[in-house]
């Protein structure tokens, strides 16, 4: 019976489940892009108003950093479009870039490079969001 309400419905599990993949995949990117912001505030507070805001900064980067995986993974199990995925595999790569800056020590200072990454970071990460957004809502972006 179940099969027949599918079938007569014209929509099947496979693309209901696909359609949620790609929701919960947009709303983690959401919640990734909006932990980089409050990291790049509690910089901000931590720099120009109080350095315990710099406790947060640490914090977020070290509570978030995993999702960038999580994320790497799940865009492979979905057909995203070759962009998204590019989009999402520089993310890692980014963070782990972040993370070399500022604990290797070398002749050259390499942390001035920290904040150009994070730009970058946030950049790739909000455009993620955007390219997202047109796939899981399609119609809602022809405005």
């Amino acid at each position: 019976m179940q099969a027949f309400l599918a079938y007569g419905s014209g929509i099947d599990d496979t693309q209901i489940s696909g359609r949620w993949i790609q929701i919960s995949f947009f709303i983690a990117v959401v919640f990734f892009n909006l932990c980089l912001a409050i990291q790049v505030f509690s910089v901000g507070m931590a720099y120009f108003y109080n350095s315990d805001w710099w406790n947060l900064h640490i914090w977020l980067v070290r509570g978030y950093s995993g999702l960038s995986l999580i994320l790497l993974i799940w865009v492979f199990l979905m057909p995203f479009p070759p962009r998204v995925q590019s989009l999402t595999a520089g993310i890692p790569v980014l963070l782990g870039l972040q993370f070399l800056t500022i604990h290797l020590k070398t002749s050259f200072p390499l942390a001035v490079f920290h904040p150009l990454i994070g730009f970058s970071l946030f950049s790739i990460s909000t455009t993620l969001v955007h390219r997202t957004s047109h796939i899981v809502f399609p119609n809602h972006n022809q405005d």
